[in-house]
C-alpha cells in the first residue's frame, strides 16, 4: 500500500543570477492531496519543483517534506519528469526502466521482492504487455506511464510530475490524467495546461514568482459531457487571482 506525505513550504524565496525567480511562497500539501502548480512559462514552476526535489537551496525560507529537508528526502519521493527528457537512443527495455526505481543509494543489484514489485506496479498501471518492448517503440503517453510506474515502484510517499501531458495526443493526455486522478498518493503536479482543472484537483498554486492558492473549482461536470476550455476560462473569470 502506497503511503501518504506531508509537504510544507514556508516564506521561500529564490534568487537565480541576481533575479528573483520566486517570492515569499506559503504552501502546505495534506495527506493523499491531488495539489497542482499551474502557471505559465517562465513564472517559477519549475524553479519551485527543482527546491521540492532538493536540486536547488532557498535563498530563504524552508522546505520540510515529511519533517525532513529535500536534500534528505529521496528515498520519499517518486518523481517523474517529462517524457520528452528522456532519451530514446538507449536501448533499453521498459522492464529495466521501471527496475531502475528500486534502486537505493549503495544497492547494486536487483532482489526478487524488487522484481515482484515491478510486475504489481506494471499490472496496476495496465502497462504489463509492453514490459519487454523498448521504450523507443512506445506512445508518448505509453512512455509517460513507464516513467510514472518507475516513481511509484519505489514505494514513495509523495509523487512529483513535471508536465505530465506535454507532448502528448488528445487521448495520451486523458489516460494519463484518469491515472493521476486515481492514485492513491499525494501527488504534486507541475503545469500550464488549465484543463487539469476538470479533474478532481484538490488545491491549486497560481505560481508567478507569489503564488495564490485555490481550492479546486467544483466544475460538477457529467463525465459523458463535452466541456470545452473556452467555457472553462469564463467559470473561472469571476475567480481571477489578481496577480
Amino acid at each position: 500500500v502506497l503511503k501518504l506525505a506531508k509537504l510544507n513550504i514556508k516564506g521561500v524565496e529564490k534568487n537565480l543570477s541576481n533575479l528573483k525567480a520566486l517570492s515569499n511562497i506559503d504552501l502546505e500539501i495534506e495527506s493523499g492531496e491531488f495539489f497542482t502548480l499551474l502557471g505559465p512559462s517562465g513564472c517559477g514552476k519549475t524553479t519551485l519543483l527543482k527546491l521540492m526535489l532538493g536540486f536547488f537551496k532557498p535563498t530563504n525560507g524552508e522546505i520540510l517534506i515529511y519533517s525532513k529537508l529535500p536534500n534528505n528526502t529521496h528515498e520519499l519521493i517518486g518523481y517523474v519528469p517529462q517524457h520528452t527528457n528522456f532519451s530514446l537512443d538507449i536501448p533499453i527495455t521498459v522492464f529495466d526502466i521501471v527496475m531502475q526505481g528500486r534502486l537505493k543509494k549503495g544497492k547494486f543489484f536487483y532482489t526478487n521482492e524488487d522484481r515482484e514489485k515491478a510486475n504489481e506496479v506494471l499490472k496496476i498501471l495496465k502497462i504489463e504487455e509492453f514490459k519487454n518492448r523498448k521504450i523507443k517503440d512506445l506512445s508518448g503517453g505509453q512512455r509517460q506511464k513507464v516513467l510514472i510506474a518507475r516513481a511509484l515502484v519505489s514505494e514513495p510517499k509523495i509523487v512529483i510530475m513535471d508536465e505530465p501531458t506535454s507532448a502528448i495526443d488528445i487521448n495520451g493526455q486523458k489516460e494519463i490524467l484518469d491515472l493521476i486522478e486515481n492514485l492513491d498518493i499525494t501527488r504534486v503536479v507541475v503545469s500550464h495546461d488549465i484543463k487539469i482543472l476538470l479533474r478532481n484537483v484538490d488545491k491549486i498554486a497560481f505560481i508567478h514568482k507569489k503564488a495564490v492558492i485555490h481550492e479546486g473549482p467544483k466544475l460538477n461536470i457529467p463525465k459523458d459531457k463535452h466541456f470545452c476550455e473556452v467555457e472553462l476560462i469564463d467559470f473561472l473569470k469571476d475567480n481571477e487571482c489578481g496577480i
